[in-house]
């Protein structure tokens, strides 16, 4: 099947995330084994609790408010696409998730300035961490997310054209270790099932784990 003939997967996240991360490695194994193509776009945890941080966990909370470390990676990545277009954008995530998820290297400049290294972008780019520049475009992104599922969850946001050309979107899947193979095929099969069923909503139960990072 031909590029241009596969069905576009949006998914939204902010690199912050470790889930979101695991969700993102299931979804490049999904590449391999049904005819999907992964369009990458940003979502920010920082917009999204924005006005509700009084309710958060106070070191989580500190992450979020203007200066706090979640602002930097989402700046660099938009400001990225920005300048150097929608490709970057996925490689970009994987160079910044393979450093602070998978090397535990942390969320910090050095991290980021190495990922920019690691894809071919210029090291400039790293200013962004501190710069507003492009926040009305970061903004709209996350909203354009955000919208499809409300405001209820977190990252990510995945949406997939449904049978009758709507796009059927939702959050998640939450789940560790990211599966692989035919593992991964059948929980995007399963996931496109419930999320295209009329009226469904939510199926949860409590994490027991924390993300498994050792297979990717």
């Amino acid at each position: 099947m031909s590029e241009s003939a596969k069905t576009p997967v949006d998914f939204w996240f902010d690199p912050l995330c470790p889930w979101a991360w695991m969700t993102s490695r299931w979804m490049l194994e999904v590449e391999k084994v049904r005819d999907i193509e992964v369009r990458w776009h940003v979502m920010s945890l920082a917009v999204l609790n924005e006005n509700r941080l009084d309710e958060l966990p106070e070191e989580y909370a500190e992450n979020m408010r203007p200066g706090g470390k979640s602002w930097g990676p989402v700046r660099v990545v938009i400001a990225a696409q920005q300048l150097h277009g929608d490709e970057v954008v996925g490689k970009l995530y994987t160079a910044l998730g393979t450093r602070f998820h998978n090397e535990g290297l942390g969320v910090n400049r050095d991290s980021i300035a190495a990922a920019l290294k690691d894809v071919g972008l210029p090291a400039e780019l790293i200013d962004y961490v501190d710069q507003d520049t492009y926040d009305v475009q970061l903004r709209a992104s996350h909203k354009e997310g955000i919208e499809k599922v409300g405001q209820d969850v977190g990252t990510p946001v995945i949406a997939v054209p449904g049978a009758d050309g709507e796009q059927i979107a939702f959050f998640g899947p939450v789940v560790t270790p990211a599966p692989q193979g035919e593992a991964a095929a059948k929980l995007w099969d399963g996931t496109l099932l419930v999320a295209a069923t009329p009226g469904f909503y939510e199926i949860k139960r409590s994490r027991t784990a924390g993300p498994d990072f050792s297979n990717l």
